[in-house]
């Protein structure tokens, strides 16, 4: 029996697209997520998210394109062995009681006796459901489904694990365990590719982002280099020469006046400046310039850009979607 040596990309896609009649609800996705990394999709609603992970799945067959799980197609048995997933809608059998509704699933995942028999408590307790192991699902909470479908999702120790808006029903204490169960996971080297409306959540846990809208990938930065990257300055000012915003748009090209500019660009009056920069060392170079155009500068405040602000600035506002 021959061996494929492991792939170094847990997901690689060349133009995925898939159309529901006119509309292409995934255009052309490309994308490549190394192996050990917590990496986020994100988008607005109707960006093409949901879609595009069930086409990585094979529930959706798409009309174009390619997609690798690490290293086979999607609808390789094998692989989906190696793979969890934990989706957004889920319906979970109800009459099964916690413990029962885990052996199922190790069941179909192949787990032998044994395997379940330390898996299944071990999972349990991980979630923090060891006390209702012989509850039935219809007598959890919304959240408590939510940490089950977590524990099904990590039954086969997978290497690539999906998690389509993990902590939307959970509440702090519920989110804190699944942050700290990432950060376990990408410890261990596990993938895991995560779809989260939650921004913080991502920020707190992710590697990289990658930003989509119509199927399309925008950008795929990663959240370390955030910390390093943009910085955003506001600066309280009274007065200015001529063609000060001009001026500062030499250093700072997106410059932003929150109340309209005089001829020629002057401003005049107590005004907000708002810039993005790309390092905090170009800071005394913006002040030396306020200053040199006669304005008075009150406040000169930096700060980094947060993933939302991000977001915003790559997606564009939700407008109505």
């Amino acid at each position: 029996m021959s061996t494929v040596p492991p792939a170094d990309a847990a997901i690689e896609t060349h133009g995925l697209r898939k159309s529901y009649g006119r509309r292409a609800a995934v255009a052309d996705l490309s994308l490549r997520v190394p192996r050990g990394e917590v990496f986020a999709f994100l988008g607005p609603n109707g960006a093409g998210k949901s879609t595009a992970v069930k086409m990585l799945l094979d529930l959706v067959r798409p009309d174009a394109g390619s997609a690798l799980l690490l290293g086979r197609p999607p609808s390789d048995a094998g692989v989906r062995r190696r793979i969890g997933f934990l989706p957004e809608h889920f319906r979970f059998h109800e009459w099964l009681r916690a413990d029962e509704f885990l052996d199922l699933h190790a069941r179909l995942y192949g787990l032998d006796a044994a395997r379940r028999r330390r898996r299944i408590p071990e999972l349990l307790e991980r979630v923090g459901l060891l006390e209702s192991a012989r509850k039935p699902l219809d007598a959890f909470s919304k959240g408590m489904l939510q940490r089950i479908g977590l524990a099904q999702a990590l039954l086969p120790e997978p290497e690539l694990l999906f998690l389509d808006e993990p902590t939307s029903a959970l509440d702090p204490f519920g989110r804190i365990l699944v942050r700290e169960l990432i950060r376990d996971l990408r410890a261990a080297g596990t993938t895991v590719f995560l779809n989260s409306h939650l921004l913080s959540e991502v920020e707190a846990t992710a590697d990289r982002a990658c930003f989509i809208r119509d199927g399309v990938v925008l950008r795929t930065v990663g959240l370390r280099e955030l910390d390093a990257g943009l910085v955003h300055v506001e600066a309280r000012i009274a007065g200015g020469g001529p063609g000060l915003v001009d001026d500062l748009r030499r250093i700072a090209p997106d410059v932003r006046v929150t109340a309209p500019a005089g001829p020629a660009g002057d401003v005049a009056g107590d005004r907000w400046l708002e810039l993005s920069v790309p390092r905090e060392d170009l800071l005394p170079a913006i002040a030396e310039r306020i200053v040199a155009s006669g304005a008075r500068l009150y406040a000169l405040t930096p700060r980094r850009l947060s993933l939302e602000e991000l977001f915003v600035e790559i997606v564009g506002r939700d407008e109505g979607r």
